[in-house]
């Protein structure tokens, strides 16, 4: 699990361990549940420390393979930029558009041959399946799917900005997600996203110290969040659907 702003821990008395990879070193939770041990990196650092544009988010993606990941839920805080999500809406990301602009995005770089992950289907379809069947059994709500918007951040989105990302299709935004999904792709990870709607978008709420009241509303929706992914993390599940040699040219 890779817990998104406001997500800092997974649970209690859990073992901590520094991963280093030819990327750098990933800040480690090993936790056991049910005798199925479960790794949780917190993306901005557990103090909220790591800015989205600064985040190693190929040390991350490279140590939880190493560890044998094979299996990858992470949490967003997003923004809704669309009529369909309202504020504390949970939402599953299925596909996104890329606004980032200085970021790593591959592990094929030099010295690595270059290689092309095919992005048909970003997020894992199996993965946010099962959630969705969890979070319905435990009363969690799931507004829908949602195109993601990644921007590079830190700083919140224009007017202008969010109208040209809702006239392009997206739904969401945020600032994470990518490259990570690409990242865990490129490395045969089965790879699903949940958003949490924190906020309407910059233009879209008359009150922007309202609208960006975000740790409020993650209070509120993570542990149940957490709790449906935990479940389906803690069952038997077939690995089948992100090989890696389907993903790539």
């Amino acid at each position: 699990i890779i817990g998104g702003t406001g997500v800092y821990n997974l649970v209690e008395g859990v073992r901590s361990i520094h991963a280093t990879t030819d990327y750098g070193v990933a800040d480690i939770d090993i936790a056991t549940l049910n005798g199925i041990e479960i790794a949780f990196i917190a993306r901005h650092g557990k103090q909220h420390a790591i800015a989205p544009h600064q985040i190693n988010y190929r040390a991350n993606i490279r140590a939880l393979k190493d560890l044998g990941v094979d299996f990858i839920y992470a949490t967003a805080a997003v923004g809704s930029c669309s009529e369909r999500f309202r504020v504390g809406d949970v939402v599953i990301l299925r596909d996104f558009l890329d606004f980032t602009k200085c970021r790593p995005t591959s592990f094929f770089e030099d010295p690595e041959p270059v290689r092309h992950v095919l992005m048909n289907e970003p997020y894992c379809r199996k993965l946010s399946n099962a959630f969705c069947d969890t979070a319905r059994r435990n009363d969690l709500g799931v507004a829908g799917e949602a195109v993601y918007v990644c921007t590079e951040g830190p700083r919140f989105e224009t007017a202008a900005e969010i109208r040209m990302f809702a006239n392009l299709g997206g739904e969401v935004v945020g600032m994470t997600s990518v490259p990570e999904v690409v990242l865990a792709k490129e490395l045969g990870i089965c790879y699903a996203s949940v958003g949490i709607v924190t906020n309407m978008c910059t233009g879209l709420s008359g009150d922007a110290e309202e609208s960006h009241r975000i740790n409020k509303v993650m209070e509120e929706k993570r542990e149940a969040v957490l709790r449906c992914c935990v479940d389906v993390l803690r069952s038997p599940l077939d690995k089948t659907c992100c090989d890696v040699r389907d993903n790539l040219l």
